[in-house]
């Protein structure tokens, strides 16, 4: 998979991070067991950003610091400024292309599942993202799940069903389920119970009847004859 690139330049130590922030540029540390110390850098907020939304944190970085490659990294982690929520910090990860790494990969859901169209069912997601191994050069930034093998509501796709890429093996082989189709909800009906001015005007209106039915009945009656 081809890799992306960012072109950085190195900072001092001692460099004030408010100022190169507010000059447009965002401070980084790149770290790995095969370097002998961290390397401090800075790039600019808009490659930066640009980055961040195509690679993730499972695609590899070309690293250029000052014109010259660094190596390959991977994001590991974002700082933003907990009131803006603007990007203030990044870590890299700096890897070892001839050792396997641990990665988390994402997995995106493809296909359309029967049992949702033609079943009204919900696909529930029970899995976001896999655990796998693999080298460095094997990494790629998402896993796509097919989920047109889920035809009734008994059908599951589980985690030993994906169909990873040659070199990827997973961390934990496991039964878990990644996603399934769940029935529709029965619809409730609910009887709505009358307002109290209803109520009211319906009793009324009953009693009223029940007086207009017993004076008929009264004139309907024939009058007893007199004694002689």
């Amino acid at each position: 998979m081809a890799s992306l690139k960012l072109e950085a330049k190195k900072r001092d130590k001692e460099e004030d991070l408010k100022k190169m922030i507010k000059s447009g540029f965002i401070p980084a540390v790149v770290y790995g067991p095969h370097l002998k110390a961290n390397k401090l850098v800075k790039a600019a907020v808009n490659d930066l950003r640009k980055l961040i939304a195509a690679a993730g944190e499972s695609t590899l970085i070309d690293l250029i610091v000052d014109g010259k490659p660094e190596g390959k990294v991977l994001i590991k982690e974002e700082q933003r400024d907990p009131v803006k929520d603007t990007l203030i910090h990044l870590d890299f990860y700096e890897v070892d292309m001839s050792k396997e790494i641990h990665a988390e990969i994402p997995l995106h859901f493809v296909g359309e599942s029967k049992a949702v169209k033609e079943l009204a069912g919900v696909l529930i997601r029970s899995i976001n993202e896999i655990e796998v191994r693999c080298l460095p050069a094997d990494l790629v930034n998402h896993f796509d799940v097919d989920i047109s093998v889920l035809n009734t509501f008994d059908d599951i796709i589980k985690i030993h069903d994906l169909k990873l890429p040659k070199g990827i093996k997973l961390i934990h082989e496991t039964d878990d389920v990644v996603a399934t189709v769940a029935e529709p909800k029965a619809e409730e009906v609910f009887e709505t119970a009358p307002a109290e001015g209803e109520q009211v005007a319906a009793v009324e209106t009953e009693v009223a009847a029940d007086e207009a039915e017993a004076g008929a009945e009264a004139k309907a009656e024939p009058k007893a004859e007199a004694k002689k």
